[in-house]
Order: C-alpha cells, then structure tokens, then sequence
C-alpha cells in the first residue's frame, strides 16, 4: 500500500452567517458540479470556525508566521489555503464588502501576503492556482458588487491565485429566490467547467519514493512551480511522512518557492487508483507497479534523509534539471 496526495483539491469559502442560505445555497450548487468532475472539494463554512481577527502587530511582516496561534487559521486554514488548487469565495454583500466572519479569514491572510511580497517567496502551485467569487445582494445598484469584487481580487493575490472570475447575482435575498433564474443550473455547470478545464487536461504525474521524503517533496514543488500548467503532481511513498522536511523548507526558500503550512499526505489508496500517466521513481530500488499505457522513469537519486544540507542543495539542482528534462520532452 501506498500513502499519495491528489493535489486537485477545490477549496470552499463560505463566508454568510445564515445557514442554508443564499450564499451556502449558491456555493455547494456550484461545488456539485465540480465535484462531477472526479477532484476533491472541501467547504470552510467560516462564520463557525475559530478564526481570530488580525490585529496589524506586524508580526508576519518580520517573522513571516502570524503571531496568533491558537486559533483554526495556523492549524487548518493556511495548510488547506496552500493544499488548494482551486479557491471558491462565497459571501452575500454585506454594505458593499464581504461579511465580517469571510473578512476575518481574508486579513489573516496577511502572513500570506507578508511571505510573498515581504520575504519573495512564491508557493509551488502560484503559476496555476485559480481563485473564484459567488456573491449575491437584496439590491439591484449598478456598482453593487464593486466592493466586493475588490476584496476578492488582492486576497487571491494574497495567497497566490489568479482571479479567474465570479458569478454575481443582484436582488437575491433568500435561496428560494433563484428558483427564479431558470438558467441557473445551466450557467453554473457552463462556468464551473471553464473554471477547470485547463487543471483537468494535464498528464497525472506519480513522484514514487520510499518514504514521501525530501526527493518526493522537492520533486513535487519543482515540478508544479516550473510545469504546473503541464503537469498535475501526485506524490507517493510506502511509508507517509509526518511533516514537510525541515531541510526541504530550507532549500526551496533559497530559490523563492514557500513550502511553509504545506503539509505531507495522511490518506491511502493504491497506485493503480491514483491511475498516472507517468511514474517517476526516485531510486532504482523502489518497484514500479505495472499499469499499462503508462509511462515510466526512474531518477536514481540518493537517499539524503540524513545527509547535510549542502547535499540537500544538490539533490534540489539535480531534481530541478530532471524536471526541466522532462517538461521538455514529455
């Protein structure tokens, strides 16, 4: 058995305090028909989860770590923030911004934006994460989601995803309203498959170690910062990792790709249900399962799992050279 991580998470903001309301409504609506497409979605409802307001310390712009600990931000909410490929922001308007509860989560998200434009650093999946806004008001004015549709944009810039668009919905008060829009149905499944046509197109690619460990980690973020736009990344490893390589976070900074709140798999399933269209094992010791029409590579790396940093730095150039190799000739 192997432990892997499916990286094609879709990642659900739900930012009104009304249960089962339009806003809740619009957003699984919406997360439905992603989910037809065979990734894994997963919805915050935000208004009931422990998030702390940020309190502008400054911290984060110095440490790169907010100084708030002890809330669901550091624990849950940076890790899935960076887990994500997709992110869907869903709020009602609340006098032209989002609610309170979506903007608490949005301000904390200042560490995020600290690491980037404070410390230059870039999260691996930067060139192809892809955010997205659901909103929807009681009243009708020309420049009612003007507020909104800015917040959105600088905290998908924040934690470095591409505003990819939004569906907007004006005099929509309750859920019972869009019964309303008879189309409503047809322009989320029109919209929902624009928004991942592109991620859904890319080969399957298995990084194959014995432990998911340095070489797999420093694999997978090379290849999703360099050919994320070619290539989707699974990991693997007969035994799981508990924790990102210390000596990994290290070397990728060096070069500008953030590894912090990134977080090694904790699922399992078997090879042949991940179902890869190339599988690259990191050493010549490590057995590739047979699976027709695909393809395989073995890399023949060192195991670095206690070797000292310098040999980390030259494992990360070669494994870099690797994936150039690859992306050129896959």
């Amino acid at each position: 058995m192997y432990y892997w991580m499916v990286p094609m998470l879709v990642l659900g903001l739900q930012g009104s305090p009304k249960k089962a309301g339009s806003s809740d409504y619009l957003l699984k609506t919406f997360l439905a028909e992603v989910e037809k497409m065979g990734v894994e979605v997963q919805i915050l409802d935000t208004t009931r989860m422990n998030i702390k307001p940020c309190i502008g310390c400054g911290h984060c712009e110095k440490k790169g770590f907010c100084i708030i600990g002890n809330d669901d931000m550091a624990g849950t909410i940076y890790p899935l923030l960076r887990k994500a490929q997709v992110v869907v922001a869903s709020s009602p308007v609340f006098f032209y911004s989002v609610t309170s509860q979506l903007k608490a989560l949005i301000d904390r998200t200042q560490t995020l934006w600290s690491r980037k434009y404070r410390f230059r650093l870039s999260d691996p999946l930067s060139t192809t994460r892809k955010g997205f806004f659901l909103s929807m008001g009681g009243s009708r004015g020309k420049k009612l989601f003007d507020g909104v549709h800015l917040v959105a944009s600088y905290f998908f810039d924040a934690i470095d995803a591409n505003f990819s668009g939004s569906m907007t919905y004006p005099g929509i008060e309750t859920s019972a309203d869009f019964q309303n829009k008879p189309d409503l149905s047809t322009e989320i499944s029109r919209t929902a498959h624009a928004l991942m046509s592109s991620l859904l197109k890319r080969k399957r690619i298995l990084f194959l170690g014995k432990h998911n460990d340095i070489r797999t980690q420093m694999a997978d973020a090379l290849t999703k910062y360099h050919a994320g736009s070619r290539f989707h990344v699974v990991t693997a490893g007969k035994e799981s990792a508990q924790a990102t390589h210390p000596g990994v976070v290290e070397a990728m900074a060096e070069i500008g790709i953030d590894m912090a709140f990134h977080q090694p798999p904790s699922r399992s399933k078997t090879i042949q249900e991940c179902r890869p269209d190339i599988i690259v094992t990191m050493s010549n010791d490590i057995d590739i399962p047979v699976i027709p029409d695909v393809m395989t590579s073995v890399w023949n790396l060192p195991d670095p799992q206690h070797a000292p940093f310098d040999l980390i730095v030259q494992l990360r150039e070669q494994i870099h050279e690797n994936v150039t190799s690859m992306a050129t000739d896959t």
